[in-house]
């Protein structure tokens, strides 16, 4: 194909602190091109949360976006947020950084972890989590 006839995606990277998983879309969002996660490319439950296999799994989800067609992406980075941590795991440096070294156009890097406005109650009542 040549530069003209690539298209453009969205690469969607949630990390949270034990995976990473990439989802990559069409501009609109609404159809799924491929999604790799950190735990389907290493064998070992502990390993999932290194950046290593973050950047695997990029890699995988790239080269399956280019044999779709998919030129370039824009990024969207995203934290569990809300009550959870609200800064992206290990993982998510080292998967842009993939996406990027697989042969796909970086277009914006956005950060849409989902922060509450006001202080929203924490899950577990009053007197909190008895064990």
């Amino acid at each position: 194909m040549s530069e003209k006839e690539k298209l453009w995606g969205i690469a969607h990277i949630y990390s949270s602190r034990n995976n990473t998983l990439i989802y990559i879309t069409d501009l609109s969002g609404a159809h799924l091109v491929t999604w790799k996660s950190a735990g389907t490319v290493v064998k070992a439950d502990r390993e999932k949360k290194t950046p290593y296999a973050a950047m695997m799994a990029a890699f995988k989800a790239a080269e399956e976006a280019i044999s779709k067609g998919i030129g370039g992406v824009h990024i969207k980075v995203r934290a569990p947020g809300g009550h959870g941590q609200k800064t992206p795991g290990s993982g998510a440096n080292a998967a842009i950084r993939a996406l990027a070294r697989a042969g796909l156009m970086i277009g914006r890097i956005e950060d849409v972890t989902p922060l509450p406005h006001d202080t929203t109650r924490k899950p577990g009542g009053r007197r909190g989590r008895r064990v």
